[in-house]
């Protein structure tokens, strides 16, 4: 039974929680939240950084991503397969692409908080965030 519930979220509109170890939080609009999403390939997010905050680096193994920087100053960065590191700093407006399964991260550079919207090819893409993968119990 499908319901007009099934194709909506009110949630990327609210602030996230920046006070923790890494200065950012990610809010999804996945599959997981909007069931109509389901088998259309595409799915949300919205991400703030607290002045220095990162989005550590990570990798989304069934999604390319694409940010649009809405506000404040970010550097951002991928490592391709041939391990060439690209890095680039984002102003409002600006956007990136980090491309499917390489591994990537942002960080604000600039003196307030920056939120950026990301877009990514999957309704499920999947994270997978290095340093915890790596070293955590």
């Amino acid at each position: 039974m499908v319901s007009l519930e099934d194709f909506f979220f009110r949630g990327l509109g609210r602030e996230g929680d920046t006070s923790n170890a890494v200065g950012s939080n990610v809010i999804a609009a996945n599959v997981n939240l909007i069931a109509g999403l389901n088998t259309l390939g595409i799915s949300l997010v919205r991400i703030e950084f607290a002045v220095g905050g990162i989005n550590p680096p990570h990798t989304h193994p069934r999604a390319t991503e694409i940010l649009l920087l809405l506000e404040g100053h970010l550097c951002v960065g991928f490592i391709d397969t041939a391990n060439k590191f690209y890095i680039k700093i984002l102003m409002k407006g600006d956007v990136f692409v980090f491309p499917k399964g390489l591994l990537h991260f942002q960080q604000n550079v600039g003196h307030g908080n920056a939120v950026a919207i990301a877009a990514l090819g999957s309704q499920n893409p999947g994270v997978q965030v290095s340093a915890n993968s790596l070293f955590a119990r």
